[in-house]
């Protein structure tokens, strides 16, 4: 028989995983999997499940947010395992489960992993630590580490988005040195994103034909403070319209970037926290991980 490693956080969206346990671990017996289910209850806790517990397993299953999907590669990269990878999407926003279109409803999305074949994905590491889909900062991205988990719980992705407004007052430009594969980018930028995914933070969406997130590359999205309501208004259009040639607006495609910047400055990795550096180095891994998705052939 089949083994897997099912890895729940019962604390992640609006906890609606919880209520359909018997059903998922239903669906995952019948489909001829032995499963180990761990519960987490602190943060970190995926990934020392995954790290720990992978061996010998023939699928790791994590039930979750972004942020626990991202516990979850980063034990399974630690572990150097080989492990496919299934993502039942719980949490409050799920921008990596929407790139993918993964099923938001909890059993059909266990359904697909099942049934589901292998594909490969890139994952980014950031120095010491790795991300799924995004490293970020400036405007906007300190609200998804900010917000309490139960005002996650109880507003969803409107929580994101009051916490975005409420850091517009706090907003200020970072200078920044931009190594991109060789070429150097240097401003003073109020945003930058360096992702593999067509969301960020529910808010901003790159346009589908321009992200590949198997192609070994990053997009870049850096955005430029504007001067006047003109600069506003043309900076809003060219971000809502996907297409990135205004003035404000640099985007770049690239395996490796070496970034200069304040000490001070923090970003945020799917989600959570990272403290500033004044030096780091983001590169693409190929192919890192493998991702579980619904057959789409007959």
């Amino acid at each position: 028989m089949k083994k897997m490693l099912f890895i729940l956080n019962p604390c992640a969206g609006q906890k609606k995983a919880n209520r359909h346990l018997a059903e998922i671990l239903g669906v995952f017996c019948g489909g001829g999997y032995e499963v180990v289910t761990y519960v987490t209850s602190a943060q970190g806790d995926a990934t020392v499940a995954a790290q720990t517990r992978s061996a010998g397993m023939d699928l790791v299953v994590c039930c979750g947010g972004d942020g626990t999907l991202n516990e979850t590669i980063t034990g399974l990269l630690r572990a150097g395992a080989q492990v496919p990878i299934g993502y039942i999407p719980a949490g409050s926003t799920n921008d990596f489960a929407s790139s993918l279109h993964l099923s938001s409803n909890v059993v059909q999305a266990a359904k697909d992993i099942v049934g589901g074949r292998p594909v490969p994905y890139d994952v980014g590491r950031f120095g010491s630590r790795y991300f799924s889909y995004v490293a970020s900062f400036g405007a906007f991205t300190k609200s998804s580490y900010v917000t309490p988990q139960n005002i996650k719980n109880a507003l969803g992705h409107t929580a994101y988005l009051l916490g975005s407004i409420s850091e517009i007052s706090q907003i200020r430009n970072e200078h920044i040195r931009m190594e991109i594969d060789g070429q150097v980018v240097e401003d003073d930028f109020l945003f930058g994103a360096i992702c593999n995914s067509t969301s960020i933070g529910g808010i901003l969406t790159l346009d589908p034909s321009q992200v590949d997130m198997g192609d070994g590359l990053f997009e870049i999205l850096l955005v430029r403070a504007p001067q006047n309501l003109a600069e506003i208004s043309e900076c809003i259009q060219a971000l809502q319209i996907q297409k990135y040639n205004c003035a404000m607006i640099t985007f770049r495609s690239a395996r490796k970037i070496r970034i200069f910047a304040g000490s001070e400055m923090p970003w945020t990795l799917d989600g959570e926290k990272e403290d500033g550096h004044e030096e780091v180095e983001v590169e693409n891994l190929h192919h890192a991980i493998q991702l579980m998705q619904k057959r789409t052939e007959p």
